[in-house]
């Protein structure tokens, strides 16, 4: 070979290993650090939440992704430590035929939040431009219609004051079918293996396909997509959860400790009923 030759094989490498200095092959996280992280990030959660409905704001987040991507473990965390009252899970099923005869995303539109609400989509509008497209439940002008309206119906919710986040789960196709065999296995979580889920594993470079077709058209600069390496569950959660509080400038204004009165004296003309006179469960663990 030449010294030419030589060099550019040099620089070649050189450029290559520049490119991948900054990736880490992902590991397990150890479930203490885990743990102690999450609830960490739980707290800050909290912390959000109060901002939120303090200053009135609305907030949105999507999750996207393949089937067993790892979304409502995602998304379990995130509502956990927050009031109920204040967050909302849409996981919206098939649309119904007058929904059907609608404008796309006007079913979508009734869940957005009002002042100081949070609304998680899990799977969202997004729909048309994955399972709809592959599967064919939508047509050709159906699909690019979508394509073009959807960045600009998200610019409006933006300029409209809403907050909005966008995150798309990627797992591997070996990850993806060792966690569909456990749900096949698992009794308990069959129902979460669906035809729909056994059709998509038929389907891989199909849904590919799409995922970049609907990145190249709607990851725009108002919404961006935020895309997460999923096949370890922990750090997925983790890292969604981090970034989604950094994306944010909130203040802490949760109310300060609340010192209770003393409690009222007893009130010595009451008299409780006897417990045979209402339905008391039995305590099966009575010997534990």
């Amino acid at each position: 070979m030449s010294k030419n030759g030589k060099g550019a094989t040099k620089k070649a490498k050189a450029k290559k290993d520049a490119a991948t200095s900054n990736h880490h092959p992902q590991k397990r996280l150890k479930k203490k650090f885990y743990e102690n992280e999450l609830e960490r990030l739980q707290f800050e959660l909290v912390k959000l939440q109060h901002w939120i409905k303090d200053q009135g704001l609305r907030l949105v987040l999507i999750f996207e992704g393949r089937d067993a991507a790892g979304k409502g473990g995602i998304i379990k965390r995130i509502t956990e430590p927050m009031d109920a009252r204040g967050v909302r899970v849409v996981a919206l099923g098939k649309p119904s035929d007058r929904e059907q005869t609608q404008w796309y995303f006007q079913r979508y539109i009734e869940h957005l939040p009002a002042a100081g609400e949070i609304v998680i989509f899990d799977r969202s509008w997004y729909n048309r431009a994955g399972v709809e497209r592959v599967m064919g439940f939508c047509n050709d002008h159906q699909y690019w219609e979508f394509l073009r309206s959807c960045p600009e119906f998200e610019r409006m919710l933006v300029r409209s004051g809403t907050i909005l986040r966008k995150y798309w789960l990627s797992v591997s196709d070996a990850e993806q079918e060792k966690r569909f065999q456990d749900r096949a296995a698992d009794p308990t979580r069959r129902w979460k293996l669906s035809p729909m889920d056994i059709e998509a594993r038929n389907r891989w470079v199909e849904y590919s396909k799409a995922k970049d077709i609907m990145m190249q058209h709607t990851d725009i600069p108002e919404s961006r997509w935020y895309q997460v390496e999923s096949d370890f569950k922990r750090r997925a959660r983790l890292i969604v959860i981090q970034h989604l509080l950094e994306s944010i400038d909130y203040k802490n204004v949760i109310p300060s400790a609340i010192e209770l009165p003393p409690r009222p004296p007893d009130d010595t003309d009451y008299v409780r009923p006897p417990k045979d006179a209402h339905i008391v469960l039995a305590d099966p663990y009575a010997d534990m």
